[in-house]
């Protein structure tokens, strides 16, 4: 049995097994799992720099794709070309994606959907990094018949996501298939197996799960490699609960305390000229202001970690943008001192925006443009902050805002999307979401570190 030097066991066992096959031209399929940050790129360098030595007087050539060339398979490149100069083999670096040792080359692609690589042939390894964000119909489409001429090894890595992605899918095909001739397919190494050989990784993912929570997705599929369920509730009871706290609801700041701010606007439509009503109606899309109140507590790992209590909300039903600019200006800058605010700066959003940075700084109000990935971005935050415990919200008051608040966070649901990505929102059947929005823009806000002064301590920061 072929091995690769210098890797941990789980490493070992990887290299030992897709070496294998590609050396006794077996054409197996491997599926690889590691936690996130546990060594697969150093693996999948490790025998590419192998191959490429034992090839050397060789016609041959190695694939690997990953779901975008920059950054993903430029990691890869980067990854591959510090391995061949720690074992100081000669090389060329051609066309700024191609490896080549005499006459054995190894080729980086992209498997983005719009990525060009018919044409291209492996006749040694085919390695698709990441699979689990690659488009099955890309892979079956264009990259399988890169392998099939050649009979090569395919080696799937990445982590888990969801139950229809393409790393999924080649794992149950690969454990159906092991259950069926004893060959080992597939391999998965979760954060703990990696943490056996690692103290420091060990540490590191111990502090990721405080600050995301266990059960946080991007925790459970990346360091547990579990894969996340479909759709459902954005929060479940126990983050409901978590969320929950015992603080007073407050009108007007406490001196020498720290606040931010999260608005989402309502939409234009939601805003006739017609209607001059100020206040919350649950019926229409409110302008939601939600005020907390930050510190800055220590995490146990070494690193302070921004904490949140929300202590007032302000809305605005009915008026057009343009009645609110003075409003808000005085509530967030006169009133509250927010050091930050995050604002919804998404389509006419971007006016208000504009107007607040200027009348109370841009320093302190930064905008918010919803898309795809930065909404996924801001629910995976959110989902953190109620996870550890970071963002309370104030006591039951009776008040209105106090319903709708809990209202739309229990309806709140979630979808699962490609990419390792998530939506989530309230049905329009069942409600608005400004109240979970601005919730959101509020945890943004909270990336705010305060700034001790030289010399003599102001008071809001003793």
């Amino acid at each position: 049995m072929v091995a690769v030097d210098d890797l941990r066991p789980y490493q070992d066992r990887i290299a030992e097994a897709v070496l294998d096959s590609v050396q006794g031209r077996k054409g197996l399929t491997f599926s690889v799992m590691i936690a996130r940050q546990g060594g697969k790129n150093e693996v999948s360098a490790w025998i590419e720099a192998f191959l490429l030595s034992a090839y050397v007087r060789s016609n041959v050539t190695a694939i690997k794709a990953a779901p975008t060339f920059y950054p993903q398979a430029r990691i890869s490149i980067s990854r591959l070309e510090k391995v061949l100069r720690r074992r100081r083999v000669p090389f060329s670096f051609e066309r700024g994606h191609l490896f080549r040792i005499g006459r054995a080359r190894q080729l980086f692609l992209s498997a983005h959907p719009s990525s060009n690589v018919v044409g291209n042939t492996a006749s040694l390894l085919l390695e698709i990094d990441e699979s689990q964000d690659v488009s099955p119909d890309k892979f079956n489409r264009d990259f399988v018949p890169m392998a099939a001429h050649n009979n090569v090894t395919t080696v799937h890595y990445g982590t888990a996501w969801d139950d229809h992605s393409l790393l999924e899918q080649v794992k149950q095909s690969n454990l159906e298939l092991q259950r069926s001739d004893g060959i080992q397919r597939h391999f998965e190494f979760d954060w703990q197996a990696v943490a056996q050989h690692n103290p420091h990784y060990k540490r590191f993912v111990e502090a990721e799960q405080q600050r995301l929570g266990s059960d946080h997705p991007l925790f459970r599929s990346q360091y547990c490699l579990v894969p996340v369920t479909g759709n459902g509730r954005f929060l479940n009871s126990n983050r409901l609960a978590l969320l929950q706290g015992q603080h007073r609801r407050i009108s007007t700041p406490v001196p020498g305390r720290i606040y931010v701010a999260g608005i989402d606007l309502a939409g234009e439509s939601e805003q006739p000229e017609d209607i001059r009503l100020q206040g919350f109606k649950p019926t229409q899309d409110s302008t939601v202001v939600t005020i907390g109140e930050l510190q800055m507590l220590d995490d146990g790992f070494g690193s302070k970690r921004p904490s949140l209590t929300v202590v007032e909300h302000h809305c605005w039903t009915g008026k057009p943008h343009t009645e609110t600019f003075s409003g808000l200006v005085h509530l967030l800058k006169d009133v509250w001192g927010c050091r930050r605010v995050v604002v919804d700066a998404t389509g006419i959003g971007a006016g208000v925006a504009a107007f607040l940075r200027k009348n109370i700084g841009p320093s302190i109000v930064v905008p918010f443009t919803f898309t795809a990935q930065s909404k996924s971005k801001l629910g995976f935050d959110l989902l953190a902050a109620v996870n550890s415990g970071r963002l309370r919200m104030y006591e039951p008051d009776g008040s209105p805002e106090y319903r709708e608040f809990w209202a739309q966070i229990s309806k709140a649901r979630r979808t699962v999307r490609s990419n390792q990505t998530i939506n989530f929102f309230v049905d329009p059947s069942e409600g608005h979401d400004d109240f979970l929005s601005s919730l959101a823009l509020l945890v943004q806000a909270s990336n705010y570190t305060p700034r001790r002064a030289t010399g003599r301590l102001r008071k809001d920061y003793e």
